[in-house]
């Protein structure tokens, strides 16, 4: 049976060229009842009547190694900032992903299972709710009281679970390292477009968070160092004084400072000699929190000024282990990634918005709210290269609340176009080229598997083969291809603008495209049409040449940038280079007129890389 999405996804690959630049785009009926509503608006800003809720968490968790139990209590103030009364609410519980029968894409280890979360208490209002025991990760609780509009309700929550001592993202990274992420019960999105968010996390994809206000607590035996999103608030509470003057130089130093190292550890000088320490972060407006404790990582730190106007510095830390030798350049890694990214000049030219960044040594590279969680790599390059991606992650989904687990292109895109960026300005064009050739193209240009060539705009959700090619390097491609249109000045006015009008809100797809169009004042909705919509690969191919006139075919259909590589009759060489406009008169095939008589001609797509290169010389 062809399911109903299936038939549009292939039928929109078949669609007339004509017709697709000048209908609107394609809009499913949940994302056209936000639009109805005025909570979305054509040109891409929020609606006249967008809305979204959000929590304040006040989070207390506790760790003790090497004992495995993890435990923590919440209070949750959730404000019903929507004009809906709501009669449930949906949880998220992703450690619950861990227990045996739990619904995953990818086998799970013995060492992956655990027995999951156990609710000791769940209250809402003051009330005991009993909640059963057998639930998964993403639960809904009906209220006692319906949440009024505009009113709110304050849940208080005891939990505890075992730390997995493998997992992909979060668990155990040696008896005495821990990195705990999604640790703590917390409430799912309701947004404007889809209500409550209910799609399982089944480990693949990634997440959708609310903008919510953090107070984080977390209780580890004496010589433990914790590293939490957030602003530590006590480190004189916690850190013994010399430790918690040298956090402190490195808030304003440029130069790398050893807060913590191996011979401090040994010699039990760097956190307070109390049985238990009580850490406190606070962070303000951020999607989540997340946290690593270890006994034996070592502590770099130092600052890099991420607005000059401002004048304004982000704190930068590592947290390791003293052998891991890619990590002791961490800091000035990271120094130079936000102060990069944070850079007008270069991309996105978004000053870093949080004030600190860390780097946690563990095995997911994966990204949080200010923090990282990378594993160590022999190249150093390479290492580099996988931190730059997940700070790029800072932007996207961070500063823009992504709904990733439906829209993971929306976030990994950008990643993977900011990657190859700071690439070029780290090693040079040529090897970030190579890199991304290598890691973002190739497994997907040359893998002719119909999954693959689903429509980028084909929920995340619903895929499992073919989804990292959809997250990550074909709608970076499409980026490239739209920045090389525009040009980067106006493509880069135009993706500030989008990023202003949604920093701290919840984009869709359709946001993107309407806000690109609106703030570049071209209709671009024949180039979004063809990218996101339509079963396209790259695959072009020399035509006929006659005189000065060269047929170029577009038999993948996605429109693409490419060089032309000429010879003329008179023994003369230039190269002209075609951006993806060749193609929207016509999007199969491209008439393009040269100045002189043509002998021989090749085609080079550069990074868009083309699936038969056999077919894309004449002559010669």
């Amino acid at each position: 049976m062809i399911k109903p999405l299936l038939t549009f996804l292939l039928l929109a690959g078949l669609a007339d060229t004509a017709a697709a630049q000048t209908q609107p785009l394609y809009m499913p009926r949940d994302i056209k009842a936000a639009f109805a509503k005025g909570t979305r608006s054509p040109d891409g800003r929020p609606g006249p009547k967008y809305w979204q809720n959000r929590a304040r968490y006040s989070i207390t968790v506790q760790a003790a190694p090497p004992a495995r139990d993890i435990r923590g209590h919440e209070t949750i103030t959730y404000f019903n900032n929507s004009p809906d009364t709501l009669r449930q609410v949906v949880l998220r519980i992703i450690q619950n992903i861990h227990k045996p029968g739990a619904s995953r894409d990818g086998d799970a280890s013995p060492d992956y299972l655990t027995s999951g979360v156990v609710i000791d208490t769940f209250l809402v209002a003051g009330q005991l709710k009993p909640l059963p025991q057998n639930l998964g990760t993403a639960p809904g609780v009906r209220l006692p009281r319906p949440l009024a509009p505009h009113d709110s309700v304050k849940f208080a929550v005891s939990w505890h679970f075992p730390i997995s001592i493998e997992s992909g993202r979060e668990g155990m990274i040696d008896p005495t390292t821990y990195f705990l992420a999604y640790f703590y019960p917390r409430v799912a999105v309701y947004d404007d477009y889809a209500g409550w968010d209910r799609l399982p996390f089944v480990d693949s994809k990634e997440f959708y968070n609310d903008f919510n206000d953090y107070t984080l607590r977390v209780k580890a035996p004496a010589n433990y160092i914790v590293w939490a999103t957030g602003t530590l608030q006590n480190p004189d509470q916690v850190l013994q004084k010399a430790a918690a003057k040298r956090l402190k130089q490195s808030m304003t130093s440029d130069a790398v400072i050893h807060v913590a190292t191996a011979a401090d550890l040994a010699k039990k000088n760097i956190t307070a000699q109390q049985p238990m320490n009580t850490w406190v972060w606070t962070a303000r407006d951020i999607s989540d929190v997340t946290l690593g404790l270890s006994d034996h990582y070592v502590w770099d730190a130092a600052s890099v000024i991420v607005d000059a106007k401002a004048k304004r510095r982000a704190s930068v830390q590592a947290a390791y282990a003293d052998s891991t030798v890619d990590f002791r350049e961490s800091v000035k890694n990271a120094q130079f990634a936000l102060g990069w990214f944070s850079n007008p000049n270069n991309w996105p030219g978004v000053a870093y918005p949080f004030p600190k960044m860390t780097a946690f040594q563990g095995f997911a590279d994966m990204e949080y709210p200010m923090m990282v969680n990378d594993s160590p790599q022999k190249d150093p390059k390479f290492a580099q290269f996988v931190q730059d991606h997940e700070i790029a992650h800072t932007y996207f989904p961070f500063y823009m609340g992504i709904n990733e687990s439906r829209y993971a292109y929306m976030d990994e895109g950008w990643a993977t176009t900011f990657e190859r960026l700071i690439n070029t300005a780290e090693n040079g064009a040529e090897t970030a080229d190579k890199f991304y050739k290598q890691f973002r193209i190739n497994g997907w240009i040359h893998n002719i598997a119909t999954p693959q060539d689903l429509p980028i705009i084909t929920p995340s959700s619903e895929l499992k083969s073919g989804y990292g090619n959809n997250a990550y390097g074909k709608p970076s491609l499409s980026y490239f291809a739209l920045k090389d249109m525009l040009g980067d000045a106006l493509f880069k006015k135009s993706l500030h603008e989008y990023m202003d009008r949604w920093h701290g809100k919840h984009p869709i797809p359709w946001d993107y495209f309407n806000s690109m169009s609106s703030a570049s004042g071209q209709d671009l909705n024949w180039f979004f049409h063809n990218w996101f919509f339509t079963n396209g690969y790259i695959d072009l191919a020399v035509g006929s040449v006659s005189g000065s006139s060269v047929t170029v075919n577009n038999i993948g259909g996605f429109v693409v940038p490419f060089d032309m590589q000429l010879e003329y009759a008179d023994g003369t060489k230039e190269t002209l280079h075609q951006t993806a406009a060749v193609w929207r008169a016509n999007q199969q095939q491209a008439v393009i007129t040269t100045p002189k008589a043509v002998k021989s001609v090749k085609l080079d797509g550069g990074i868009f890389m083309d699936a038969n290169e056999r077919d894309n010389s004449f002559g010669g």
